[in-house]
């Protein structure tokens, strides 16, 4: 079961605009597929009902691909759609966030309709990660975007009130990056505080969903750089993976103990991380 890493591309830091594969021990493997469909990708996330893998690609585009690699879905040109991170939730449908509008899209499996917009526009200043509770609740991490501009915190959406966020963190040190749940339900955040400093404190901070109370600061404690980190992965065997700029750190997550980098590659650029199939 490879590693899979997407890469950011141009601007957004000089990396390969490609969805790259890692064998289990770190060994690059190339590109994952090569279809030209594929281009400056973001967020993904599994499907384990079809066993498809969604990816979010370049400025206007979702597709769905196999474990062979194959491109099986794709919703075709979807104007203004700027994706970012994406997630399954609990009704089956892939949740991607819309950087430019500043909210959160459905669509459903199949990839055959127009995306459902689930948030108000401009619900926070720029959606960095967000995930839902097995309550129904949906957290949304509100982060710093490229231009400077925004506000670090985690507001909470209740089932049914997704108009009337309320904000359940306020750290002074987080800057938030992506956002995913804990089996056990705490909010786990990727954070780069202050966000795209030179001597940015980097870490992986964990909050209890109930009041928003720091629980525990994960940090790479010198045995990896985790420069400009994104996305995090939590694996079923217990690992933590998180992907910055070169490398993809691991995490013993129970113990808290940092692991190093577990793959090392020039200009990976990292933006999000999955092990498929």
């Amino acid at each position: 079961m490879p590693l899979l890493v997407t890469s950011a591309a141009g601007v957004n830091g000089d990396g390969y605009g490609a969805l790259l594969a890692f064998d289990r021990n770190g060994k690059p493997l190339g590109r994952f597929s090569e279809d030209g469909r594929i281009t400056d990708p973001r967020g993904m996330a599994i499907d384990r009902e079809s066993g498809t893998l969604f990816l979010n690609s370049g400025p206007d585009r979702v597709l769905a691909l196999d474990a062979s690699s194959t491109v099986v879905r794709d919703t075709g040109p979807v104007v203004g759609l700027n994706p970012g991170g994406g997630i399954f939730g609990p009704d089956g449908r892939y949740y991607v966030g819309l950087r430019s509008r500043r909210t959160i899209m459905a669509f459903r499996s199949g990839l055959d309709q127009a995306g459902e917009q689930i948030l108000p526009s401009g619900i926070v200043p720029f959606p960095r990660g967000f995930a839902f509770a097995g309550d129904g609740r949906l957290f949304l991490a509100s982060g710093i975007g490229p231009n400077g501009e925004g506000t670090n915190t985690i507001i909470a959406f209740a089932p049914g009130k997704l108009a009337q966020p309320v904000v359940l963190v306020a750290d002074p040190e987080l800057s938030p990056l992506d956002l995913l749940i804990a089996p056990y339900g705490n909010l786990v955040v990727s954070s780069e505080h202050p966000f795209g400093a030179p001597n940015a404190v980097t870490s992986v901070r964990e909050y209890d969903p109930s009041d928003g109370r720091l629980v525990r600061v994960l940090l790479p404690n010198g045995v990896a750089e985790a420069r400009n980190p994104r996305g995090l992965r939590l694996d079923p065997d217990g690992t933590l993976y998180w992907v910055a700029r070169d490398e993809v750190i691991g995490f013993d997550f129970a113990h808290g103990r940092c692991l190093g980098p577990l793959v090392r590659y020039p200009r990976l650029n990292g933006q999000a991380v999955v092990i498929f199939p």
